[in-house]
């Protein structure tokens, strides 16, 4: 592996990175240019994923089974699909060295909580987060060390958490460029349901409900895709697994959000069956503040195509 660009004093002995597409990758660059790691290895299902990650000097060593991946780490991060979470932390429990910081990535926190928390050994502290940053591109030659920077990362520590073990996972993402927020599992959920799942939701759907009209053929809908379409394909290009385990593990949050969302789009329905202009005008100006705060936040940009460039995407679409 390619040796850290600083001569930081690495916060952590060795990274273990469960997963290493897109998420995993992006930690190890990142990592890597702070000097935080001393070594990092990772774990991947796929034999492919495994050599490549170590041809790209992301971890010195891949390993296929999560148990050796762990073994000697001082900070493990599971950068998988949330759904694989509770099989992981059955693996890897009884190999975790006293001390080390189990984390994660997920888009999900009160559900995986439960899978994960179980699981670890007296002295291991776990950590839930999530870094509010991605692309819709996905395996390990997806990463770069830019990723986290300026973006947030959310950890959601459980009630009895150590207060050191939490001050250097904010350290540690803190350093990879993240800003950082603490707060509940649950309040988190409800949050991302809104800013994130649902909005996932309406482009896969939007996306397939265009596939499927009738009197239009794909060669249209992709020929003549305005800029807010080709935003909703962005986004409905993200990875379909992880996804899937997003819905089914924020149900309920979601369900509510997909409830307020229907109310709010019968008001925009009701405005255009009956002329009602001023009602239109009121909600697109309120909704335009909204983009303008983002933008003010530094969390998006006003360039044209939204800053993106055709070689790659920075969009923040997890």
């Amino acid at each position: 592996m390619a040796p850290a660009e600083t001569a930081t004093k690495p916060m952590f002995k060795r990274l273990s990175l469960i997963g290493i597409g897109l998420i995993g990758s992006s930690i190890s660059h990142a990592a890597r240019r702070a000097g935080l790691v001393g070594d990092i290895v990772g774990c991947a299902v796929a034999p492919e994923t495994r050599s490549r990650a170590e041809e790209l000097g992301l971890v010195r060593k891949a390993y296929a089974d999560p148990a050796d991946a762990v073994k000697g780490a001082d900070l493990v991060i599971l950068c998988t699909p949330v759904g694989a979470y509770k099989k992981i932390a059955e693996a890897i429990g009884p190999h975790l060295e006293p001390g080390a910081i189990v984390s994660d990535v997920g888009s999900v926190k009160a559900a995986p909580v439960q899978d994960i928390a179980p699981h670890m050994p007296e002295g291991v502290h776990f950590i839930a987060g999530h870094p509010i940053a991605g692309t819709e591109q996905s395996g390990p030659d997806a990463g770069f060390a830019e990723l986290f920077d300026g973006r947030w990362c959310i950890l959601t520590p459980g009630d009895g958490a150590d207060p050191s073990a939490l001050a250097k996972l904010e350290e540690f993402w803190r350093k990879l460029g993240s800003n950082v927020e603490i707060m509940s599992p649950e309040h988190h959920d409800m949050v991302l349901a809104i800013t994130s799942h649902v909005p996932h939701l309406i482009a896969y759907n939007i996306v397939n409900t265009a596939a499927h009209l009738e009197r239009v053929t794909d060669s249209e809908v992709i020929k003549f895709s305005a800029g807010g379409f080709r935003d909703f394909t962005r986004i409905a290009a993200s990875d379909p697994v992880m996804w899937r385990d997003v819905f089914l593990n924020n149900k309920d949050a979601v369900l509510e959000m997909l409830g307020r969302f229907s109310e709010d789009l019968i008001t925009l329905q009701r405005a255009i069956r009956f002329g009602d202009g001023a009602t239109l005008e009121r909600l697109f100006t309120e909704a335009r503040a909204i983009r303008r705060g983002i933008i003010q936040a530094g969390q998006d940009t006003a360039q044209p195509d939204f800053g993106r460039s055709p070689a790659r995407a920075k969009d923040g679409s997890n």
